[in-house]
């Protein structure tokens, strides 16, 4: 009787360590010995992201391995994150690659492009709620890009180049 009863106990303490939180999921490949975690999120987990009230300055864009001008500004986001990343900066990446995407494009992708900015990958069908609450000018375009601190917020529907990007960021530094 105590066996079965310790068995049982095993079987449900290792059922609930391995249930996955229903608004986050981690997907990881190690390879190498560098891992490659990505979190994905629905909105309800993400819009804590994009409204935090403390001394950092924010810089979230939107983009998707499949999307070319997006591809094309990654490295402006990059170049920010590794000039500012110690300056109260700080850059994050949320993907809107599709949830088939992520093993065999996003995680690839990051790897070959040695993306060091933290990557989310955001994953929700109500659309037509979340594009709006992020910013009501929204069209759903990407590439799209949100900078923000507890004084300013603005967002921003084109692609961007370094100088650009860094312009914007210090009218929320200055």
């Amino acid at each position: 009787m105590n066996k079965r009863i310790h068995f049982i106990l095993t079987i449900l303490l290792l059922a609930i360590s391995c249930q996955q939180k229903k608004d986050a999921t981690k997907n990881t490949i190690v390879e190498n010995t560098k891992e490659i975690e990505v979190v994905t999120l629905d909105y309800k987990a993400l819009k804590p992201y994009l409204s935090r009230k403390d001394d950092k300055t924010y810089v979230v864009n939107f983009w998707a391995t499949w999307c070319v001008p997006c591809v094309k500004e990654l490295p402006a986001f990059e170049k920010l994150y590794a000039n500012y990343k110690d300056n109260n900066v700080e850059v994050l990446l949320v993907s809107l690659d599709f949830p088939k995407q992520v093993e065999e494009s996003l995680i690839p992708f990051m790897r070959k492009h040695n993306l060091q900015a933290t990557v989310l990958h955001f994953v929700d069908n109500d659309e037509q709620f979340w594009i709006k609450d992020i910013a009501e000018s929204w069209t759903g375009s990407i590439p799209a890009t949100l900078i923000y601190n507890t004084k300013e917020r603005k967002f921003f529907e084109h692609t961007f180049n370094y100088e650009e990007l860094q312009k914007e960021l210090q009218t929320f530094l200055n």
